[in-house]
C-alpha cells in the first residue's frame, strides 16, 4: 500500500503592503496507510500540492469592505445514528429524530457582493457556523377520514357499480406512509332485468377545455383585430377608481408620479381560442363524432380577449415606524408601504398581488428614546364648602353663611406627560395637559377631600377662685393706698380653631389699704393660768409674715408692728360659768357692698356650765353672738377684654430675610398684628384703664408671618385637537378644533391675575373637497368575429356570423371632467341568416305616479317577423315593465326608547376655576327612539329622508331624589341622676323617608326616632341644710333647784342651694340626712368637770382593715371642785367596720360622650366629655372632695377633641362625550357615554347612582352588502359532458344590520360601491367538469381540513401549519379503469392558533387563544396534550390540564406548555440526548463528527459521516 500526500492549513498572508501581492505557505507531509507519517520525498510527486501561493494581505481598514454573508438554514436531514445505520423510521422515535442542517457562509465584498477568500473575513471575526444540529419530528403517516356511505348503483337494471370515498385529513410528513386509496368500488346488481335494447351503448358529445387565447400569426390580421383606446390625458386621477385612495396618506404623491410613469394607452387585443370535441360511448370508449353531432356541429372556436396581467405602480416609501420609543415590552414596531393598480387584469390575466406590505422595524430599539410616561397631576384645592354636605331640608335654613366645621373641597385632575425623570422637582411642575386616556394605567388621585371652616373659638373654663386679699398693683414698688382684689379661673379646654382670645380669666376689685404681705397669727397651746389652776392667764401665739400668695416671707415685708406673741386668757374656776368656743363665721350675706347694703356674717357660742354661788356669771345673751362686716368691697368688678387679632400687616423693621413655615404655610416676610385691649366694668362697658390692674393687661401687638403672594398659575395650552387630515366632503361644513388650559393655582395676597381666556376654538385649515368620481362609458366598437382564415381552416367556408367580442372605453371621471382609463369588453353576436333580429329597446315611458309602472318596447325586424321561433315572446320578449322610482317614504319607530337624557352643562368644565359642582341629576330631559325609514318597496333607506335627525324625540322627566327628613331636635331632658353622673336625652322623629336615591336616614328605632344622649352631672352637695344656732339649753326646774343637768334645746333648719342663698324644697335632699331640730343638752352643774364637745373621729385606714379602730377626743375646760369628782373620758375609740364606721372611696369614670360640635357645625372637629364620680364603698355617690381627702389622684382626662365624619354625598364626573356609533349601519348601533365616581358616598351622604353609562340608539342607516351567490351547476356549452365553467354572482342587498335575521333585499348595485372592484377581489368563474357516462373521473375537491401543526414535547415545532384537501377517483365502468387518473391531494399553509377577543366592558375584555379546531388554549403555540394523554377543559372551554388516557402505557408526564398547566413538563429522554451531543468539523474535507458527552459507555462512540459543505 502506497503512502499519500497530505497538505496542512495555509499560513498567514505575509506582504509589505496591504492588498494583493502577499505570499502564504503550508506544510506538506507524507502519510502511510497504517497511519504513521514520513518525509514527503517518500511519496510520489506527480500530484504533489503547492506549498506556496499568492494571497491578499488584510489590514484593519479593510474591515468595512468585507463581511460575512450567510444564507438561510437548509432543510434538516437525518444523520446515521449508530454504526452508520440509517433509521428513517424507528420504533424508538418518541417525539423527534436527530438531524443536521447547513447553510452557505461566504466572505463577500460589501460593494458588489462578490465572493472572496474566507481568510479575509476571518481576520476580523470568526466564521459563522455552517452546520448545526436540528430535530426532525417523527414520521407522520397520512391520515384519512372514514368512508362515506355507498353510492347508488350506477344502473337501475342489470349489473352496475357502487363507490364510496374518503378524503385526506393530514398529508404524510417526514417519511411517513403515503395515503391509501381514497376510493372503494364494488359491483352491484339489480333484480330488475333490463329491457331489450337497453343494454346497447349510449353516446355523449364531450367537449374539452378552451385553449389559451392566441393571436393570428398574420401581421395584418394582428393589426385589424386590435382595438386600441388611446387617451393622452395626464390626469392624476387616472388610477383612482381601481384603488383605495383614502386609506393611505402616501397615495397623493403616488398618483402625481404615476401619471408620468404610466402613459394612458391601453391596448385591448382580440384573439381566438379553440377546443376539442369528441364522442364518448357509455363504456368509456371513444366513437365517431358523427354518432353524437348529427346535424348540429358544436362550436370549436370563438373570439376572446388576450390576457392582460394586473399592472401595479411602484411601491411607495415606507411609512414611519409605529414604534418610535423604547418601552418595557420588547415587541417590535411595524411599517407599511403600498402600491396601487394601474391596470386591472383582463381576459384571465394574473390577478393583482398584495397592495400593502408590512414589516417589522425597530426590533431591538436600544437606540430609541425612552417612551414618555404619563402621570396624573392635580390643581390646588378649591375653597372649603359646607353647602354640599347639607340635605335638601337643611339648605332651606335661614343663614347658611354662618355654617362652620367640617366641609369638603375639590380639585381637578389632569394628565400630563413626564418629560424628564431626572429633572429636579423643587418647584411646582407645570406641564401641558394631554388626553386623560393616556393615564388610564393608574388610578387618578382623589379629587375631593375633607376640610374645615373654623368655628367660633370655644373655651371650657373652670369655676372662679375666691377673691384674694387686697394687694398693691406692684408689690415690688408699692405706691398709694389703692390696690386690687383678684380672682382667677383656668382654661380647661379650648377648640382647635385658630387661636383667638378666650373670655377673660382674671377679674379685679379696687380696694383700699392694700398690703402685699400680712401678719398671720396662730395659737400654739392652751391657756396657762398665771396663778393656781384657774383664773387669768396667757396663751402663746405663733406670729408670721405671709405674702398674698400664702408663702412665708421676712417680717420686714409686713406693715406696722407685729402682733403680740401672747394674749390674755382665762381658765374657768369650778364655780365659774363656762362658755364654749366660737363657731365658724357664717356665709356673708352679700357678695359685695353697695350704697344700700353691705355684707354681714355672724358667729355664736353657747353656755356649757352654769356658775355657782361665788363664781363668775355667764355673759349676757347678746355677748353669745358676734357680727362683722364682710365683702365690704364695692360691687364693681373690672376685667381686661381683648378683641380678636387683626390682619397681619407688613412691617419692614421686622423683616426676617428668609422663609419660615408656620403651620405649613410658606412665608416671605415678618409682619405685625394688633388687637384692642380695654378695661371693662362688669355689666357696664369700657372704663378707664387705671381701673384694671396694669400688670395683668394682655398684649395688644405681636409679630406674625406674612404669607407670600401667590400668582395665578395655569398650564400651557393643550395641543390643538386633531383636524381632518384627508379631504372634506363636499356638503360638510367647516371643521373646528380647540385647545384648553387648566388652573393650577389661584391668585392670593395680591398675586398676578389669571388670564381671561382658558378655552379657544378656531377653524381648521381649509382642505380640498373630496373628489367625486363616476363612470363614463364610450360607444361600443363593432363586433369582432374569429377571422375568416381561422374559420376556413377549422370548418371550411361559411357565413360570417355568430358570437364575437365588442369593446368600448370606460373612463372614471371626476367632476372636473378629467378621466382615468379603463376598457371593457362584451360578448356580442353578428346575426346569422337564421337568427332573430330585433330593434333596440325604446326609452321607458313616463311615470304617472309613485308606485305605478313604466315600460319600454322593441320589435322584430326583417324576416324575423315571419319566423315562428322568433314569435315566441318567452324567448324574445317585446315589452318590459318596471316599477317607477318613488320619492315617498314611510317612517317606522324601531326599538325601545332610550333612558331619559339630561342636557349637557352649558359651560365647558375647562372654563373658570375648577369647582366640583353638583351635577344635575334630575329634571326635564329628552329621550330618543330610532326611526327606520322605508321606501314603498320595503327597502331600508337613509333616515334623513324621513326625519332630520333620524330619531323620535320627546320630553321626559327624571324625578329628583328626596332626602330623608327628620324633625328638629327636641329639648334636652333633665339629668337622670340628681346626684352624680347621669344622662340627658333628646330626639328627632321621621317626617319623610328618602326617595329615589336621596340621602338615607340614620338608623331609627322601632318608633322611627333617633336619639342623642349626653352625659350630665349633678353635684351631690349642691343643696345643703342651713342650721341656726341652738337655743339656750332649757331645763325644767322645780322650785329653787339648780338649772343644770339634762335639758332640751332646739334650732331652726332650712334647705338652701349652694349656688345662691335661697331655700328649696326639702324633698330634694335625703330625709335620712336631715339635721335634727331638737336635742338633749346638758348644763354642767357648778363644781362639776366641764369638757369641750367631742372632736371629729380620726380616719380609719384606707382599706378599713379588720381590727383597727378610730378615735375622737375632747379636753377639759373646767376642773371639778372636789377631788373626789372626776372628769369624763377624754378619748373614745370604736372599731373600724366597713360601710358602717369606715368607708372606702374610689373614682369611677363614665364612658365618653358623643362628639359635641359647634352650634353651627354639622361635622368636623368637636369635643367629647366623660364624667368622674367619687363612689363610696356602699355604692353611694359623694362629693369629689371625699376622694381628694383620702389622697386619691385624678389621672383621667375628662375632655378631648374628636371628629364627626362628614356626610359626603357621592360626586360624579361630567359625562364623557358621546362615543361613535358601535355599528356603522343597521339597527343595533348605540352611542355610549360614561362617567366615573370621583367621591364615594360617606356616612349619610347621598349614594352614587347606578347609572355610570348611558346609551342612546344610533340612527338606523341601511346596511348595503355584496352577497356572493353559491357556485352555479357546471355548465358545458353545446355538449352533454366535458369541460365547462360554473360561476357565481354578486348581488347588492340592503338589510337592517342583524342579517341573517333580517332578510336581505336586493337593491341597485351602486349603493354597495364599485361592482367591478368587488369582482376583482373574488373568483367569479371556475373551470369544472361534467363526467360523461362511463368516464373515470375525479371527485370535486374536499373541504380543507383543520389546521395541523407538528408538535414536539407539547409545543409547536413550527409557526405555520398545513391544511389538506383531496380528490378521489370515481370508476363508472370497470373496463375503463386503466384510463383513470391518479387520486390527488394538496396542502396550503395556515395559522394553527389565533388570538380571540371578547367585547369591551369597563375598559376590560377577555383575550384567549384558539386552535384551528375551535379548542380554546391558554398559551402561545400550544398544540394540546401529547399522545397518551387526554385534554381536560374548563367550563369556559379553556385547556385546564392533561390526564393519562386509560389503557395507554406512558411513563412520561403530561407535557402541555401552558401557563396554567397543573402538571409541569419534565425533560424527556430525547431532550436529554439532544442537549448532550454537538457537531464539529473534522479535518479539511467534508467530514464532521458527532461527539456525545453523556457518561454511559454505549454512547461513547465517534461517528464520522461524509456531508457536502
Amino acid at each position: 500500500m502506497c503512502p499519500f500526500l497530505v497538505a496542512g492549513q495555509w499560513g498567514q498572508c505575509i506582504g509589505e503592503k496591504c492588498g494583493s501581492g502577499g505570499v502564504q505557505t503550508r506544510t506538506i507531509w507524507c502519510v502511510h496507510t497504517e497511519g504513521w507519517t514520513t518525509h514527503y520525498s517518500h511519496c510520489q510527486h506527480i500530484d504533489k500540492p503547492e506549498r506556496q501561493q499568492d494571497c491578499f494581505k488584510v489590514c484593519d481598514w479593510h474591515q468595512n469592505l468585507f463581511e460575512w454573508e450567510v444564507s438561510d438554514w437548509g432543510r434538516c436531514v437525518l444523520v446515521p445514528f449508530f454504526f452508520n445505520k440509517l433509521n428513517l423510521r424507528t420504533t424508538e422515535c418518541i417525539t423527534a429524530q436527530h438531524g443536521i442542517q447547513g447553510r452557505k457562509v461566504n466572505c463577500v465584498r460589501t460593494l458588489n457582493r462578490t465572493t472572496v477568500t474566507a481568510r479575509i473575513c476571518e481576520f476580523f471575526s470568526p466564521k459563522p457556523p455552517a452546520e448545526q444540529a436540528c430535530l426532525i419530528p417523527c414520521p407522520q403517516d397520512c391520515v384519512v377520514s372514514d368512508f362515506t356511505s355507498w353510492s347508488r348503483c350506477s344502473k337501475t337494471c342489470g349489473a352496475g357499480l357502487q363507490h364510496r370515498t374518503r378524503y385526506v385529513l393530514a398529508t404524510p410528513l417526514y417519511g411517513g406512509t403515503t395515503c391509501p386509496n381514497l376510493t372503494d368500488t364494488r359491483s352491484c346488481f339489480s333484480t330488475v332485468h333490463c329491457p331489450i335494447g337497453e343494454s346497447e351503448y349510449q353516446y355523449s358529445l364531450k367537449v374539452g377545455a378552451w385553449s389559451h387565447c392566441r393571436l393570428l400569426h398574420h401581421k395584418d390580421a394582428l393589426v385589424t383585430d386590435r382595438t386600441t383606446l388611446d387617451s393622452n390625458t395626464s390626469s392624476e386621477n387616472n388610477t383612482i377608481t381601481l384603488h383605495k385612495e383614502a386609506q393611505h396618506p402616501f397615495r397623493q404623491h403616488q398618483q402625481q408620479s404615476l401619471s408620468h410613469r404610466h402613459p394612458m394607452s391601453w391596448e385591448l387585443e382580440v384573439g381566438y381560442r379553440t377546443r376539442q370535441v369528441s364522442c364518448t360511448r357509455s363504456d368509456g370508449k371513444s366513437s365517431m363524432l358523427s354518432l353524437c353531432t348529427k346535424d348540429n356541429y358544436p362550436l370549436t372556436f370563438q373570439t376572446c380577449v388576450m390576457p392582460k396581467d394586473c399592472q401595479m405602480s411602484d411601491w411607495s416609501l415606507w411609512s414611519p415606524c409605529s414604534k418610535t420609543c423604547r418601552s418595557t415590552d420588547l415587541s417590535p414596531g411595524y411599517r407599511l408601504r403600498s402600491r396601487i393598480m394601474t391596470h386591472i387584469p383582463i381576459g384571465g390575466g394574473k390577478q393583482c398581488p398584495a397592495l400593502e406590505e408590512k414589516e417589522a422595524c425597530n426590533i431591538i430599539g436600544d437606540l430609541l428614546p425612552k417612551c414618555p410616561r404619563f402621570v396624573w397631576k392635580t390643581t390646588d384645592w378649591g375653597e372649603c364648602r359646607i353647602l354640599p354636605l347639607l340635605s335638601q331640608w337643611d339648605r332651606r335654613l335661614g343663614n347658611i353663611s354662618i355654617l362652620c366645621g367640617g366641609g369638603i373641597q375639590s380639585r381637578r385632575t389632569y394628565c400630563v406627560q413626564v418629560s424628564d425623570e431626572s429633572a429636579a422637582h423643587n418647584r411646582k411642575e407645570v406641564s401641558r395637559p394631554v388626553n386623560a386616556r393616556l393615564c388610564t394605567g393608574e388610578d387618578p388621585p382623589p379629587a375631593v377631600q375633607n376640610c374645615s371652616i373654623p368655628c367660633q373659638h370655644l373655651c371650657l373654663l373652670s369655676q372662679w377662685s375666691p377673691w384674694g386679699p387686697c394687694v398693691y398693683e406692684n408689690c415690688k414698688e408699692p405706691q398709694g393706698k389703692k390696690g386690687f382684689k383678684k380672682r382667677r379661673r383656668e382654661v380647661l379646654w379650648e377648640s382647635s380653631s385658630p387661636p383667638e382670645t378666650c373670655p377673660h380669666l382674671i377679674e379685679f376689685i379696687p380696694c383700699d389699704n392694700p398690703a402685699c404681705s400680712l401678719w398671720k397669727v396662730q395659737e400654739e397651746a392652751s391657756c396657762i393660768p398665771n396663778k393656781s389652776y384657774c383664773g387669768p392667764g396667757t396663751v402663746a401665739l405663733n406670729v408670721s409674715c405671709v405674702s398674698a400668695e400664702g408663702e412665708d416671707v421676712h417680717i420686714a415685708h409686713c406693715p406696722d408692728d407685729p402682733p403680740p406673741k401672747e394674749v390674755a386668757c382665762e381658765v374657768a374656776c369650778p364655780a365659774d360659768c363656762v362658755v364654749g368656743s366660737w363657731s365658724l363665721w357664717s356665709l356673708c350675706s352679700h357678695s359685695c357692698a353697695s350704697k344700700s347694703a353691705e355684707g354681714r356674717q355672724s358667729r355664736t357660742r353657747t353656755v356649757l356650765a352654769i356658775p355657782g354661788k361665788e363664781g363668775k356669771n355667764c355673759p349676757a345673751a347678746s355677748a353669745l353672738e358676734e357680727w362683722r362686716v364682710c365683702n365690704d368691697h364695692p360691687c364693681m368688678v373690672f376685667y381686661w377684654e381683648a378683641s380678636a387679632w387683626g390682619p397681619c400687616i407688613e412691617d419692614a423693621s421686622m423683616n426676617i430675610n428668609g422663609s419660615n413655615f408656620w403651620n405649613g404655610t410658606h412665608s416671605c416676610a415678618m409682619g405685625v398684628q394688633f388687637r384692642d385691649v380695654s378695661c371693662m366694668k362688669m355689666n357696664v362697658g369700657p372704663v378707664q384703664s387705671k381701673r384694671c390692674s396694669d400688670s395683668a393687661r394682655p398684649e395688644n401687638i405681636q409679630p406674625c408671618l406674612l404669607p407670600c403672594e401667590k400668582d395665578c398659575i395655569v398650564t400651557p395650552f393643550s395641543e390643538w385637537s386633531a383636524c381632518p387630515s384627508a379631504c372634506m366632503p363636499g356638503s360638510c361644513c367647516a371643521q373646528q378644533h380647540c385647545h384648553h388650559t387648566v388652573f393650577i393655582q389661584m391668585l392670593a395676597n395680591g398675586g398676578q391675575e389669571c388670564p381671561d381666556t382658558l378655552y379657544e376654538e378656531r377653524e381648521c385649515e381649509s382642505l380640498p373637497v373630496c373628489p367625486v368620481y363616476r363612470w363614463r362609458t364610450h360607444k361600443w366598437n363593432s363586433c369582432k368575429l374569429v377571422q375568416d382564415s381561422v374559420q376556413r381552416r377549422l370548418h371550411g367556408p361559411g357565413e360570417a356570423c355568430g358570437n364575437g367580442v365588442e369593446t368600448r372605453g370606460v373612463s372614471c371621471v371626476e367632476e372636473s371632467g378629467e378621466s382615468a382609463n379603463m376598457t371593457e369588453c362584451l360578448q356580442c353576436r353578428v346575426a346569422c341568416k337564421d337568427d332573430c333580429t330585433l330593434t333596440a329597446w325604446s326609452k321607458f315611458s313616463e311615470c304617472s305616479g309613485c308606485g305605478n309602472f313604466r315600460s319600454h318596447k322593441r320589435s322584430l325586424t326583417g324576416r324575423s317577423k315571419n319566423k315562428m321561433h322568433c314569435l315566441n315572446e318567452e324567448l324574445y320578449p317585446l315589452e318590459e315593465t318596471e316599477t317607477c322610482p318613488c320619492d315617498e317614504f314611510l317612517s317606522q319607530p324601531f326599538g325601545n326608547w332610550s333612558a331619559c337624557i339630561l342636557p349637557d352643562p352649558s359651560a365647558p368644565s375647562q372654563q373658570g376655576w375648577f369647582d366640583q359642582r353638583e351635577i344635575k341629576q334630575c329634571g326635564q330631559g329628552l329621550r330618543y327612539r330610532a326611526v327606520a325609514c322605508i321606501d314603498l318597496q320595503g327597502h331600508l333607506v337613509n333616515p334623513t329622508l324621513c326625519t332630520e335627525s333620524g330619531y323620535m324625540v320627546e320630553f321626559c322627566h327624571i324625578p329628583c331624589p328626596l332626602d330623608c327628613k327628620l324633625s328638629d331636635w327636641s329639648p334636652w331632658s333633665s339629668c337622670s341622676a340628681s346626684c352624680g353622673s347621669g344622662l340627658k336625652i333628646r330626639s328627632k322623629w321621621l317626617r319623610e323617608k328618602a326617595f329615589n336615591g336621596g340621602r338615607p336616614c340614620p338608623r331609627l328605632d322601632l318608633k322611627n326616632q333617633v336619639y342623642e344622649a349626653v352625659r350630665c352631672h349633678n353635684e351631690c352637695s349642691q343643696y345643703e341644710w342651713r342650721t341656726e344656732p341652738w337655743s339656750i339649753c332649757t331645763i325644767n326646774t322645780v322650785d329653787d333647784q339648780l338649772g343644770c343637768e339634762e335639758g332640751v334645746q332646739s334650732r331652726k333648719i332650712r334647705l338652701v342651694s349652694r349656688l345662691g342663698p335661697y331655700s328649696v324644697e326639702e324633698s330634694l335632699c335625703d330625709h335620712e340626712e336631715t339635721p335634727s331640730t331638737a336635742q338633749v343638752c346638758f348644763l354642767v352643774c357648778p363644781g362639776d368637770c366641764v369638757t369641750t364637745s367631742w372632736g371629729l373621729w380620726s380616719n380609719c385606714p384606707l382599706q378599713c382593715d379588720q381590727g383597727t379602730t378610730r378615735n375622737r377626743s375632747r379636753h377639759i375646760l373646767r376642773l371639778p371642785a372636789s377631788e373626789n369628782s372626776s372628769c369624763p373620758e377624754l378619748v373614745q375609740s370604736e372599731p373600724c367596720i366597713l360601710n358602717s364606721t369606715c368607708f372606702t372611696y374610689q373614682y369611677r369614670v363614665s364612658d365618653w360622650s358623643t362628639c359635641h360640635l359647634s352650634e353651627h357645625a354639622i361635622c368636623g372637629w368637636g369635643l367629647r366629655f366623660r364624667l368622674l364620680d367619687c363612689i363610696r364603698s356602699d355604692g353611694g355617690i359623694v362629693e369629689s372632695q371625699k376622694c381628694e381627702q383620702f389622697g386619691l389622684i385624678n389621672e383621667w382626662r375628662l375632655s378631648e377633641s374628636c371628629m364627626v365624619d362628614c356626610p359626603v354625598s357621592c360626586i360624579l364626573s361630567d359625562w364623557s362625550p358621546w362615543a361613535d356609533c358601535s355599528h356603522t349601519c343597521g339597527s343595533k348601533g348605540q352611542h355610549v357615554r360614561t362617567r366615573r365616581i370621583l367621591q364615594e358616598a360617606h356616612e349619610e351622604g347621598r349614594p352614587c347612582s347606578n347609572q355610570l353609562s348611558q346609551t342612546k340608539p344610533c340612527p338606523i342607516r341601511p346596511c348595503y352588502t355584496w352577497i356572493l351567490s353559491d357556485w352555479s351547476p357546471c355548465s358545458v356549452e353545446a355538449a352533454k359532458c366535458g369541460e365547462g365553467i360554473h360561476g357565481r354572482n354578486l348581488t347588492c342587498v340592503v338589510h337592517g344590520g342583524d342579517w341573517p335575521k333580517s332578510s336581505p333585499q336586493p337593491v341597485k348595485g351602486e349603493l354597495c360601491g364599485d361592482e367591478l372592484r368587488q369582482q376583482l377581489k373574488q373568483e367569479m368563474e371556475q373551470p369544472c367538469f361534467v363526467p360523461c357516462p362511463g368516464d373515470c373521473h375525479l371527485t370535486v375537491w374536499s373541504s380543507w381540513s383543520s389546521c395541523q401543526l407538528t408538535c414536539l414535547e407539547g409545543r409547536s415545532f413550527e409557526t405555520t401549519g398545513r391544511q389538506a384537501r383531496s380528490r378521489a377517483v370515481i370508476i363508472q365502468v370497470m373496463e375503463n379503469q386503466e384510463s383513470c387518473p391518479n387520486q390527488i391531494f394538496e396542502t396550503r399553509p395556515c395559522k394553527g392558533i389565533k388570538w380571540r377577543t371578547g367585547g369591551w366592558s369597563n375598559n376590560e375584555r377577555e383575550v384567549w387563544c384558539q386552535r384551528s379546531d375551535g379548542v380554546n388554549v391558554t398559551g402561545n403555540g400550544v398544540c394540546g396534550c401529547e399522545k397518551g394523554y387526554t385534554e381536560v377543559m374548563t367550563m369556559h372551554g379553556f385547556l385546564d390540564y392533561c390526564t393519562r388516557t386509560p389503557g395507554v402505557d406512558n411513563n412520561k408526564k403530561a407535557d402541555v406548555k401552558t401557563n396554567s398547566g397543573r402538571l409541569k413538563p419534565g425533560p424527556s429522554q430525547a431532550q436529554d440526548l439532544f442537549r448532550e451531543w454537538t457537531l464539529r468539523p473534522v479535518g479539511q474535507g467534508t467530514e464532521m463528527e458527532i461527539i456525545f458527552t453523556t457518561q454511559p459507555a454505549w454512547l461513547n462512540v465517534l461517528l464520522t459521516l461524509k456531508l457536502p459543505l
